[in-house]
């Protein structure tokens, strides 16, 4: 394996719904309007090879687009403007997800898979492209790589590089692609210590 994929996603949320488990009358589904991948080389530099934001045209239950919530713009900087002007739907987004992996496992802080392809897969009534095994959860490489369990579950991923005090550009929380890079600049840090290698992402 000559690379691995680090994603995120953004998903529909209303200010209030983590805490109601999006079970509120007025909260939309969780369905993702926006997917960040990074391609991250396992060899030599471990070199940042490629990215790619996505924007995703989110489904509702009657096949329409569910309207953005003032309170998912504030925190995601996504409009229905960018939705409109570049969104793309469901199916082609997970095509182009799987363009780009090339067929390699795609890892995320946490399980953002279950958001991609069960939720907006269901709510889209299409059956999810990609196996659930080619997804992992890149906690599981930091605490390979020594990150403390009580740290590792209190720390987001948009925090995640500033943890470890790596130098990046600036990043936006909340922006999928931002994020994925958060994650991105540990996992290559400890690549290039030799605390990671290439078989971990088997």
């Amino acid at each position: 394996m000559k690379h691995a994929i680090l994603f995120d996603c953004e998903f529909l949320t209303a200010e209030g719904a983590p805490s109601r488990f999006w079970c509120g009358p007025r909260d939309p589904d969780p369905v993702i309007a926006q997917i960040g991948l990074v391609k991250l080389g396992l060899e030599g530099a471990c070199a940042i090879l490629d990215t790619k934001r996505i924007y995703v045209r989110p489904p509702d239950r009657q096949g329409g687009r569910p309207a953005l919530d003032p309170f998912f713009t504030r925190l995601t900087g996504i409009t229905e403007e960018a939705l409109d002007r570049g969104g793309w739907t469901l199916t082609q987004a997970l095509d182009v997800v799987e363009d780009f992996s090339d067929g390699v496992r795609l890892w995320s802080w946490g399980k953002d898979e279950f958001n991609m392809l069960a939720i907006s897969c269901y709510v889209a009534g299409i059956a999810p492209p990609i196996p659930i095994t080619r997804f992992g959860n890149a906690c599981d490489l930091l605490l390979k790589a020594g990150m403390p369990y009580a740290d590792l579950i209190r720390t987001r991923s948009d925090a995640l590089a500033a943890y470890y005090r790596i130098d990046h550009p600036p990043l936006q929380g909340h922006d999928a692609l931002d994020d994925a890079l958060s994650v991105t600049y540990v996992v290559q840090h400890h690549l290039q210590r030799g605390v990671l290698c290439a078989g971990d992402f088997h």
